[in-house]
């Protein structure tokens, strides 16, 4: 099931937050619900969308989306349904390009729940870089390829074929190396993940570049 809200006009490039997964190694608990400076996760990842320019924002739920709905404040957002999250992060980047079909985006910007050391200054670089639908830009740390990511609509019927598990769009950017704009961040962004209780201590942390 998608939830549609109202959305601010039909902007060149939509956001797209995935934020299903259940935190296997976080004891069952849903990453879109970890607390970060008093509110949800995936409202802190959601405004770092907004913040660095991306108007029309999607979210993918999967583990416990009710709660998330009951729980998170996401105004004005797009909220799919991924029922076979469990399945890995490919199904959830598939749901997320299904639910832009006829909006007339252009492009999307893929973000992660769990990397909130990615502010609103990670996500403005890599818009920046948007050229055409046949775009592919990524941000990099010391060179090395991370999130936020963006895809062009020429790529999205391939990317989402080759979408399984866990791989996401990994294997689509690995075969097209050559065609994707790496836009450096990590002088205002770090690309930790969280994914075990140690790095819960990261949630406190204020991201580079949030302004």
């Amino acid at each position: 099931m998608t939830t549609h809200h109202t959305a601010p006009g039909t902007p060149s490039v939509a956001g797209l937050l995935l934020a299903a997964g259940g935190g296997r190694r976080l004891g069952g608990r849903p990453k879109a619900l970890l607390t970060h400076r008093g509110r949800p996760l995936v409202e802190h990842a959601v405004r770092a969308l907004r913040a660095g320019g991306c108007a029309r924002v999607h979210v993918v739920l999967g583990a416990r989306a009710d709660e998330v709905r009951a729980r998170a404040a996401l105004p004005d957002c797009v909220l799919v349904d991924n029922p076979d999250w469990e399945r890995g992060m490919g199904t959830s980047l598939r749901a997320g390009l299904d639910s832009l079909a006829g909006t007339g985006a252009r492009a999307v910007l893929v973000s992660l729940v769990d990397q909130p050391g990615i502010g609103p200054a990670a996500v403005a670089r890599v818009l920046g870089a948007y050229v055409s639908p046949e775009s592919l830009v990524s941000a990099a740390y010391d060179g090395v390829r991370g999130h936020p990511v963006l895809f062009g609509a020429a790529h999205w019927t391939r990317i989402a074929a080759t979408a399984t598990g866990d791989r996401g769009a990994r294997t689509y950017l690995r075969e097209h190396a050559d065609r994707v704009v790496l836009v450096e961040c990590g002088d205002v962004a770090e690309a930790y993940d969280i994914d075990t209780e140690a790095d819960l201590a990261h949630l406190e942390r204020a991201p580079r570049g949030s302004g």
